[in-house]
């Protein structure tokens, strides 16, 4: 086994003024590892995490594979941000070209992935599953690894859904979000039970408190990713099914497509035209200042066909707006299997239509309901709960 080193830390480009703790616990740093330098929503969790190491005094060493938005929040939280190229797995890998490509990405990522990770760090969180060069070199250097899983994968045949989870026999712990996530995970590696706790992801609410509702309720939300998996073909069909019924509501899409992914918004706009709606649904594309978008919205929408866990479900809860989500997953974990947010049918227009009638048409139960899930929300989900968490998972006495 190599020995890690504690000297001569990789430098990275000197972050602007930011606030630090007022102390530094002993011992070595904390390597985070994360796919994305966006803000979405497992980009924001893992924003999460770097601030629950960095306000007890630890010092956090974290890889991104890219310069983006998330880099800035991340130095401003006290972490050394360093571009490291990973290797990704992406849906394209299930091609022969993309399988290509992704194990030439493995091949050219590895020198430097082993070069960091000769130095010492007390532990290893790696954010996701999709990079499994870092967790297996990790382990294989002798790190304690911990994988926080935000993946749910139940439609790729078992073989490629327990291959993907492969790796994670290598950590120590493996973090989920859900326990859908867990059971997806356990049906494709049932070993990994001994070795797994769920986590509910911790999502800031909005500052100052969230307005009240407006009282002749039509505006529609959907923030997030456009993508088949995040419903926003449907939420766009039920807009029109709703419009044909004479609810003149209206649709916000705040969120913009994966690279690759540009054929989908192509269209979801054809779409738009098709059914009649340019008036009627507006694409604002990402914006990280969600709340502006919760505030004006009378309900808003998580129509995914596949969701681990949705924090936009939690954000929407907390901004005290009613919600409705799909049968899907973690989706009832996070609106407490229907006690604060309305459950539909996934991929099917006319029932998240119903859904959102049903609402429409009993108001004042809906936010009254709503200002009960923004409570208990509020503390399910309080990013303290989930620091102390991720805090004990990495940093406890146990592992000290």
């Amino acid at each position: 086994m190599i020995r890690p080193s504690s000297k001569g830390l990789p430098t990275s480009r000197k972050a602007p003024a930011e606030p630090r703790p007022t102390h530094r616990e002993a011992g070595n740093p904390l390597l985070l590892v994360h796919p994305s330098a966006e803000l979405y929503g497992s980009d924001r969790v893992f924003l999460e995490s770097v601030r629950a190491l960095t306000s007890a005094g630890r010092r956090v060493v974290v890889v991104l594979p890219e310069h983006g938005p998330l880099a800035d929040h991340l130095r401003r939280s006290g972490a050394r941000v360093l571009h490291r190229r990973t290797a990704v797995l992406r849906k394209s890998v299930l091609s022969p070209r993309g399988m290509l490509t992704f194990l030439l990405d493995c091949l050219t990522s590895l020198p430097g992935t082993l070069r960091l990770l000769r130095h010492r760090f007390d532990a290893v969180y790696i954010s996701t599953i999709t990079v499994p060069v870092w967790t297996l070199s990790a382990a294989a250097l002798g790190h304690r690894v911990v994988t926080h899983v935000h993946e749910a994968e139940e439609t790729p045949p078992l073989p490629v859904r327990a291959g993907l989870a492969l790796p994670l026999l290598a950590c120590r712990e493996v973090v989920v979000n859900s326990r859908a996530a867990a059971n997806a995970l356990h049906r494709s590696i049932p070993p990994l039970r001994n070795r797994t706790k769920v986590v509910y992801n911790g999502v800031p609410g909005p500052d100052p408190a969230p307005e009240a509702p407006s009282e002749r309720p039509r505006r529609l939300v959907l923030v997030g990713r456009l993508s088949p998996r995040k419903g926003t073909d449907t939420a766009v069909r039920a807009t029109a099914l709703l419009r044909e019924r004479g609810h003149p509501v209206t649709l916000d899409l705040v969120g913009s497509v994966f690279n690759g992914y540009e054929w989908f918004e192509r269209e979801v706009r054809e779409l738009i035209a098709e059914l009649g709606l340019p008036d009627a649904v507006a694409l604002h594309g990402f914006d990280s200042a969600v709340w502006h978008h919760y505030a004006r919205a009378d309900i808003a929408l998580v129509p995914s066909r596949f969701e681990p866990f949705g924090n936009t479900a939690v954000e929407a809860q907390l901004a005290g707006v009613p919600v409705v989500v799909t049968d899907v997953q973690g989706l009832p974990e996070t609106v407490g299997d229907g006690r604060r947010g309305h459950i539909v049918a996934a991929d099917d227009p006319e029932a998240l239509a119903d859904g959102i009638e049903r609402l429409l048409r009993d108001w004042s139960s809906a936010t009254e309901r709503a200002e009960h899930a923004r409570r208990e929300a509020a503390e399910l989900f309080d990013p303290a709960r989930y620091h102390d968490s991720i805090r004990e998972l990495l940093v406890g006495p146990d592992h000290r």
